[in-house]
């Protein structure tokens, strides 16, 4: 599992940015969501590594 938290502001990003943060599951900064390891999700985290921190649980 990995725990994936927005740590950054949407705002002023591209609508490809935002759209993968609404698919992961995050909005707000400081929300959290834990989901399990794939290779699609990996490619959303790759898209976002700016605005989110990435820890395995």
């Amino acid at each position: 599992m990995i725990k994936i938290t927005q740590t950054r502001s949407q705002i002023g990003q591209s609508r490809r940015h935002r759209g993968t943060l609404r698919a992961l599951g995050l909005g707000k900064i400081g929300s959290s969501v834990e989901k399990p390891e794939s290779p699609v999700l990996a490619g959303m985290l790759r898209k976002v590594r700016h605005l989110v921190q990435v820890e395995e649980v």
